[in-house]
């Protein structure tokens, strides 16, 4: 077991280098920069066109007066010493914006996964044993609803729920009168405003999850294996457990390094919408800015966390599967 962490940890180095390549090439394939679009809205605002100088002068400051692989070595030469380089829209340091933002997007992402999980294990392992019921059909629809609804598109339908029930309006995080308060009411404040994010965010996912809880249950409980354990006078509930439910999940375990940084990602228009400080709406802006530091950094944090959730998921794997630990 050792040795397969360790392998896989040697693994994500070199995976690592190339996602950072490609999200650095990424970034820099649109036409123009920073430069150009800043150019382009001075020269509109004030309708005075720049000297050459000037523009030189900018294009140098930012360093875009470089080739792309030269700005891609020193920005991963700053990463290697901890800085993440400036961000010209914000002219502050990548890090400071990014630790502003990283730990509401954690906070969110995994209360989400936990939401998800904690639905749609059940629910789909519920339409699995009770196939073609009354409640198979109701969780199927449900689902197949919550695949369609784009997550945007909830928020919101929430947004005017509450709106039309409360008479307030749900943005943010906190409440205007708690933004100063002492840590237990904020926190209290806060506890008040996070299931609306939570439930917006993971609906795809818990709807997708469902499906496939159902899907891998209903081919396990049909093996010969199930029909000889219940030949043998085993509990239903027995049976369930022992083993189907442990292979039916192994997909579900596997998609960990996929559901976390997807999670993060599908919060942009959400975050958008219910005025969250996640990194979302951050990274969105440095897109549209071509902010090639800001946004190259957190494309590369996305990519790590997927890295790492796929190291998460093989370990987990190795220790539900019996299988998987005498392959290894």
């Amino acid at each position: 077991m050792l040795i397969f962490i360790i392998r896989r940890i040697i693994l994500m180095v070199p995976t690592i280098i190339i996602i950072s390549i490609i999200s650095f090439i990424i970034i820099q394939a649109p036409p123009g920069d920073y430069v150009t679009a800043y150019i382009a809205r001075v020269q509109a605002s004030t309708n005075q066109l720049l000297k050459q100088e000037a523009i030189e002068a900018l294009r140098a400051r930012y360093g875009v007066d470089q080739p792309v692989y030269v700005q891609y070595f020193k920005w991963v030469w700053r990463i290697l010493h901890g800085d993440l380089g400036m961000s010209m829209q914000w002219n502050q340091p990548v890090s400071t914006l990014i630790a502003e933002r990283v730990p509401w997007s954690i906070l969110l992402a995994s209360l989400a996964l936990v939401f998800v999980y904690a639905v749609s294990i059940p629910i789909g392992m519920l339409s699995a044993t009770h196939q073609y019921s009354i409640r198979d059909y109701i969780f199927t629809f449900i689902g197949f609803i919550g695949l369609a609804l784009p997550n945007f598109l909830l928020a919101l339908v929430f947004l005017w729920l509450y709106f039309v029930y409360t008479g307030n309006a749900a943005l943010g995080l906190f409440s205007p009168e708690f933004q100063n308060a002492t840590w237990l009411p904020k926190l209290v404040d806060l506890l008040k405003h996070l299931w609306m994010p939570i439930i917006i965010i993971g609906t795809a996912g818990t709807a997708g999850t469902i499906r496939v809880m159902r899907a891998n249950l209903l081919d396990e409980l049909q093996k010969p294996y199930v029909m000889m354990a219940r030949a043998k006078g085993l509990s239903e509930r027995k049976v369930l457990y022992k083993y189907p439910f442990r292979i039916a999940i192994n997909p579900i375990i596997s998609t960990i390094g996929w559901i976390l940084p997807a999670l993060i990602s599908g919060e942009v228009l959400v975050s958008l919408v219910l005025g969250i400080p996640t990194i979302g709406p951050l990274f969105l802006n440095s897109l549209l800015m071509q902010d090639m530091y800001l946004a190259g950094s957190i494309v590369f944090i996305l990519s790590l966390l997927t890295v790492i959730g796929t190291l998460i998921s093989d370990i987990l794997l190795a220790w539900v599967d019996p299988r998987i630990r005498e392959s290894i």
